[in-house]
C-alpha cells in the first residue's frame, strides 16, 4: 500500500478577510512533492481556510491513489484535534467542511498529526501565494509558484525531527513537568543556564532556541462590580478599584516583589488596570506602558448587567453569542473574533518588544483567556470553560520557534 504525507494549511489576513489555502502532498517514504494545490477562496476566517487546504490535500491524495495510507499534517491543532474526534465541532461554518473532508477517504486510511509551523512552510507558502494571488484579482498560478523551493528544507527537517522524535517527546514531558511543580517557579524567567534537556531539544528542534518570552497575565482587581458579576467591559463606566481590589493589588505586588522575576510591565488602558499596574510598579520600580489593544470586551448594551439580566431582556441575543464567536452583545458590541485579532496583534507587537524577557500583561477576563486559549489552540468555546479569578496571575511562555506553554492559570495563592 502506498504512503502519502499531506501537508495543508490556510490563513486569512483580517481573520475573517482575503483567504487562502494551501496542500502539498508528499511521497511517505521519500518526502518527495507529487502534488500541490491552492486557491483564493475571499473572504473568510483562518479555521475555513485551514479546512478547505486539507480538503484540497485529501483530493489531491485520493486523485493520485484512493487505496493509499495517508498521514495528515498540519499547523493547526483545533482541525487536527477535531478531525481525529478529540474535539466536539459546534461552530456552524466548520461542521459541513469536517463532514466534507472526512468523505474523501474512509476513516481507516487517514491518521492526523500536529507539527509546529516551522515545519509546515510548503504548504504555509502556497496559501500565501494564492492570498498574493487574490489580492491581485487573479488566482494561484503553479507555474508561478516558489514554494517548491522550501521543500528539501522542509523534508530536510522533518528528517530530523521523526529521527528525534523521541527524545523530543521526554524533553517536553520534562519541561511541562518542571513547569508545572512550583507555581512560584512558573513565574520564573529562564536563563542560559537551564539544563540542556529541557532548553536544547524541543519539537524536532536541535538548536538552543534560548529563553523565552514569558507573559506574566494578571487580571485586574475587584471593583464593584466583580462580585456582583456583572458585565464589566471596555463601553461601560471605567469603574475603579473597590477598597477590596486595592488590597488585592497590594498583595499581588508583595508577592510579585519576593519573587523577583518581572522586567517590564504593560497594561490595557482602563482605569481598574492602571491601578492595579500602579501599584504593582510601584512595588517593583517600574514604569507602566499603556498598551490600548488589552482593553477588555465592549458587551455593548449588555454593560452593568448580570447574566440572569441578559438573558430575560436579550434571550436571542445571548443565545446567539454563546454560539458563535463571530456574533456581538447587543447595541454594538464586540465579538471575541474581534477581540482575538487585537489581542492577537499586541501579543505580537510585545514579543517583538521583549524577546526574552518577562513582561507582566496587567488586563482583563477575556484578553488573558484569549491568550491562553490561543496558546493551547484550542477552540473559541474554551473561553466559556476557564475559571479566571480577579487578581489572579497565569502565565504564557513564548519559544523562537512559535510554539507556546501555558505554565499557569489562575493563581490566587497570593490573597490567601
Amino acid at each position: 500500500m502506498r504512503q502519502f504525507i499531506v501537508e495543508a494549511d490556510g490563513g486569512s489576513r483580517g481573520n475573517p478577510g482575503p483567504a487562502g489555502y494551501g496542500a502539498v502532498v508528499l511521497d511517505g517514504r521519500t518526502g518527495e512533492p507529487l502534488a500541490e494545490a491552492a486557491e483564493y477562496i475571499g473572504i473568510a476566517t483562518n479555521n475555513v481556510a485551514e479546512y478547505k487546504g486539507l480538503i484540497a490535500g485529501l483530493n489531491a491524495a485520493k486523485a493520485l491513489d484512493p487505496a493509499a495510507e495517508v498521514r495528515v499534517r498540519m499547523d493547526s491543532k483545533l482541525v487536527v484535534e477535531q478531525m481525529s474526534g478529540r474535539w466536539k465541532i459546534k461552530h456552524p461554518d466548520m461542521k459541513p467542511l469536517a463532514a466534507e473532508a472526512a468523505r474523501i477517504l474512509p476513516a481507516g486510511q487517514v491518521t492526523f498529526e500536529w507539527i509546529p509551523r516551522e515545519r509546515n512552510k510548503h504548504a504555509d507558502r502556497l496559501a500565501n501565494e494564492a492570498m498574493d494571488a487574490g489580492k491581485n484579482g487573479a488566482q494561484w498560478d503553479p507555474a508561478a509558484s516558489t514554494a517548491a523551493l522550501d521543500a528539501s528544507a522542509a523534508r530536510a527537517a522533518m528528517t530530523e525531527a521523526e529521527a528525534s522524535e523521541a527524545v523530543g517527546r521526554a524533553a517536553q514531558t520534562e519541561r511541562t513537568a518542571a513547569a508545572s511543580s512550583d507555581s512560584a517557579s512558573s513565574l520564573s524567567a529562564p536563563t542560559s543556564s537551564a539544563p540542556a534537556s529541557s532548553a536544547s531539544v524541543g519539537w524536532g528542534s536541535s538548536a538552543d532556541l534560548g529563553a523565552p518570552a514569558t507573559f506574566v497575565l494578571l487580571r485586574h482587581g475587584e471593583t464593584a462590580l466583580t462580585p456582583e458579576k456583572r458585565f464589566s467591559g471596555s463601553g461601560g463606566s471605567d469603574p475603579e478599584l473597590s477598597a477590596a481590589g486595592r488590597r488585592q493589588a497590594e498583595a499581588v505586588a508583595a508577592s510579585l516583589a519576593a519573587r523577583g522575576t518581572i522586567q517590564e510591565i504593560v497594561s490595557s488602558p482602563l482605569r481598574r488596570c492602571r491601578e492595579t499596574a500602579g501599584t504593582v510598579a510601584a512595588r517593583l520600580g517600574l514604569d507602566v506602558t499603556v498598551e490600548e489593544g488589552l482593553r477588555e470586551t465592549d458587551f455593548g448594551s449588555w454593560e452593568g448587567l448580570t447574566f440572569a439580566e441578559v438573558r430575560e431582556w436579550y434571550a436571542d441575543d445571548l443565545s446567539a453569542w454563546l454560539a458563535s464567536p463571530d456574533v456581538a452583545p447587543t447595541g454594538g458590541g464586540e465579538s471575541f473574533t474581534a477581540v482575538e485579532r487585537r489581542v492577537a496583534a499586541v501579543r505580537d507587537r510585545l514579543l517583538e518588544r521583549y524577546r526574552g524577557r518577562t513582561v507582566l500583561v496587567v488586563t482583563h477576563v477575556t484578553p488573558v483567556k484569549t491568550l491562553v486559549r490561543l496558546a493551547l489552540g484550542a477552540p473559541p468555546e474554551s473561553l466559556f470553560r476557564m475559571e479566571l479569578s480577579a487578581a489572579s496571575l497565569s502565565a504564557v511562555a513564548y519559544y523562537a520557534d512559535g510554539n507556546a506553554s501555558v505554565r499557569l492559570l489562575n493563581d490566587t495563592s497570593h490573597l490567601r
